[in-house]
């Protein structure tokens, strides 16, 4: 058969399969995201129908995805909103860098693979997935909700930091001297903040330009101007990712909207497309013998990321219900922790390093979507039967401050449970 025929034939059906996944998981009121990871396990190396022709495909479409993911969320906030998140989340930045950074550097020394391999996996648990976390917000309809704010501060903290990190990894790795790796970071850096400065200064400018009444015309000129800012980025050493997410926020009002109306099924298309390609380059057997390992990793930084959302939404004055959903958000991992590792095994650091990586990464890329959905539920729960434990006690000797405090909390924690019910509501509506 001729190979376009099969490039066709290959490519039509992952995309019918995910759109049947993702009309089963709509119907189980589940994120679609595990079981676009399955998808992709079963037609991997390894797995049970392994691609052929369409594979490159697949590579440069799961790209444009996590560049229209991070692209979508920016449209979500203005310029303004980002300085001023970034000027108060900042200490929940570096808390949720010792957190969950300290683990993975632990776990490397522990298994005696050396002081480089432990600033690698140090960044593979730090990092939370944008991409992931960005889907997720919009499949369960969290996008407007009060911690979302908090949680895309943290997460644009991270992205950003990756700017710093990356080239101080790439020069351990290649084992360059100071002076170059000094120059490669100075250079990632002034990239990433001109880019920033570009969007707080100049996004009325920007939004002027690409303005137009033309649908058609505003998706091509949008898409165009992200793809390039984007690749320029990763070209800089500065991640896609980031130049995307600022292409986002420099563009807002009427511009923004109707971007974010003519992009949305783009988006939803190769963010499908990029959790299969995820999929694709795990094989199954290289899981098993690391997996212990990853595991316990998996457990301590689930646990470090949801205390760090939490403190990070308690800290915004965040109600508590909206304190649990910030830290069970941010659980996911993703697509920079697999460029880490990705980084570390074709420099040769050690042979066990990818796979543990690899299993880490999908099991919180699977349980991610499951703790932003079920960690406040189950929060709520376990404090529920506390607070009826402690109800006698509490009537012994009645505080009216502290009565007056828990009154308000009930309040704002009513209020955050009707919207989330009004957003499920939108999102569910044809």
């Amino acid at each position: 058969m001729h190979s376009s025929a099969v490039f066709l034939i290959e490519f039509g059906a992952i995309i019918l399969g995910l759109g049947l996944l993702g009309r089963l998981a709509a119907r189980l009121r589940f994120s679609p995201i595990p079981l676009y990871l399955l998808a992709g396990l079963a037609f991997g190396e390894g797995g049970l129908l392994p691609l052929g022709t369409s594979e490159e495909f697949v590579a440069i479409g799961a790209e444009i995805g996590v560049v229209l993911l991070l692209l979508m969320l920016g449209l979500e906030y203005t310029a303004g909103d980002l300085v001023s998140n970034l000027k108060t989340q900042y200490p929940a930045g570096i808390v949720d860098a010792t957190l969950n950074a300290l683990p993975g550097a632990a776990m490397a020394l522990l298994l005696g693979w050396g002081p480089i391999a432990a600033v690698v996996l140090a960044g593979i648990t730090w990092i939370s997935s944008s991409g992931v976390i960005a889907k997720v917000l919009g499949d369960l309809g969290r996008i407007g909700n009060r911690e979302t704010p908090v949680i895309l501060s943290i997460l644009v903290l991270e992205d950003l930091s990756m700017a710093v990190y990356l080239p101080v990894v790439t020069a351990l790795l290649a084992g360059t001297g100071f002076a170059a790796g000094s120059v490669t970071l100075a250079i990632a850096l002034g990239v990433a903040g001109l880019v920033l400065l570009v969007a707080v200064r100049y996004g009325r400018h920007i939004s002027r330009f690409v303005s137009t009444d033309d649908p058609e015309k505003l998706l091509l000129v949008v898409l165009g101007l992200t793809l390039v800012v984007a690749g320029v980025a990763q070209q800089l050493q500065v991640s896609a990712a980031v130049g995307a997410f600022l292409v986002g926020i420099a563009l807002s009002g009427e511009v923004a909207e109707g971007a974010h109306n003519l992009l949305a099924p783009l988006r939803d298309l190769f963010a499908a497309v990029f959790f299969v390609f995820f999929g694709l380059h795990t094989d199954p057997a290289s899981i098993p013998p690391v997996l212990l390992p990853a595991l316990a990793l998996a457990v301590v930084t689930t646990l470090t990321k949801v205390a760090t959302g939490y403190w990070a939404a308690r800290r915004a004055g965040i109600s508590a219900k909206g304190r649990w959903r910030a830290g069970g958000t941010l659980v996911a991992r993703g697509e920079f922790s697999i460029v880490i590792a990705g980084l570390a095994v074709t420099s040769g650091i050690d042979s066990d390093l990818g796979p543990l990586a690899t299993a880490y990464v999908l099991l919180l890329v699977v349980l991610g979507p499951l703790t932003a959905r079920y960690t406040e539920p189950l929060a709520r729960r376990l404090t529920g039967r506390r607070d009826r434990r402690t109800a006698p006690e509490a009537e012994a000797g009645p505080d009216a401050a502290a009565r007056d405090q828990r009154d308000s909390h009930d309040q704002q924690d009513q209020q955050d449970q009707q919207d989330q019910q009004d957003q499920e509501a939108s999102v569910s509506r044809p």
